[in-house]
């Protein structure tokens, strides 16, 4: 049976425009799954990652704002709580998609831990938006009185950002491979996992970080041997010259010129670069087929209808 790595954007969750409420989370996730469950129908294995940028964002608002209430959380803390309820959303979602669809299969969310280096560079030069977005006076007001790091993302607005270590090893890896045998639809990595530093006696502790869910992936997608890594997200394809009046969209594209592209500056940080350099990882080291495109098309991208296709 071919295996598929899915990462869910925030877009399967939280759309451009909408507050996040939960009743519009649970909405978003079951068109998700409903999109994923055609393929599963197609006979393919599936492992679903995803993001949790607006969630771990606000569950840090909460822990902050209640600092006199309760205990607070960490930062890792707060990525394992949003992977539980990202998760439960998720495992609904695609309960109700079995059903209506006829798919005897059982769906299970897997918390993982991601081990990364105490002394990454990204720990001194936070990347990672989370949480909603603000408009410039507002973010510059939370930087000012919290001292809160922010940047502009994807031109939507501003943002609090956070550390994001680069992912060294799934911890989990070999408990998702067995959930895989055993023909259950897998939600692993989310949130691109808790950060965790193995100490030299061999313990873990947490960390204070979001790692970039597409790089994590990418990691598992490999370890997986996964015959495909797809990377759902807001675009229904790439394009070269984003926005601009020669925009270009491409339907496929090998490796060597992905790369070529990349250097030439057209997948800026805050949008469409994380992807991408999740992809060329996935493809240097082995990686057999990658696309990225919106959770509307992954059907149809699969079968060449849509989307951008990423070869070695």
């Amino acid at each position: 049976m071919p295996k598929a790595l899915i990462a869910i954007g925030g877009n399967s969750l939280i759309r451009a425009g909408q507050r996040g409420t939960l009743e519009e989370q649970f909405e978003n996730a079951y068109h998700t799954a409903k999109a994923i469950a055609r393929i599963i129908n197609d006979g393919w294995e599936v492992v679903v990652t995803h993001g949790n940028g607006p969630q771990v964002g606000a569950a840090l608002i909460r822990s902050e704002r209640a600092v006199n209430e309760v205990y607070t959380h960490t930062l890792d803390m707060c990525v394992a709580t949003t992977q539980s309820e990202i998760g439960y959303i998720l495992e609904r979602a695609f309960i109700k998609a079995f059903n209506e669809d006829n798919i005897h299969k059982k769906v299970l969310t897997i918390p993982t831990m991601v081990i990364v280096d105490e002394n990454d560079p990204a720990f001194d030069k936070p990347s990672k938006p989370v949480g909603p977005f603000y408009t410039h006076s507002v973010a510059e007001e939370k930087q000012e009185q919290l001292g809160w790091k922010v940047v502009e993302d994807a031109s939507r607005g501003w943002r609090r950002v956070v550390p994001s270590p680069e992912p060294i090893e799934i911890l989990e890896l070999d408990i998702i491979k067995q959930i895989m045998d055993m023909d259950i639809v897998t939600i692993a990595l989310g949130g691109g996992g808790i950060p965790v530093i193995r100490k030299p006696d061999g313990t873990i502790e947490g960390s204070e970080a979001v790692i970039d869910k597409d790089r994590s992936s990418a990691l598992l997608a490999n370890g997986i041997d996964a015959d495909i890594f797809i990377i759902s997200t807001d675009a229904d394809k790439v394009y070269l010259n984003y926005k601009k009046k020669n925009q270009k969209g491409l339907d496929s594209a090998h490796l060597e010129e992905i790369e070529k592209y990349y250097s030439q500056g057209h997948f800026p940080p805050g949008n469409m670069g994380p992807k991408i350099e999740a992809v060329m990882r996935y493809l240097r080291n082995g990686g057999k087929k990658a696309i990225i495109t919106t959770f509307e098309y992954i059907g149809d991208s699969l079968e060449g209808k849509a989307g951008t296709t990423l070869l070695p």
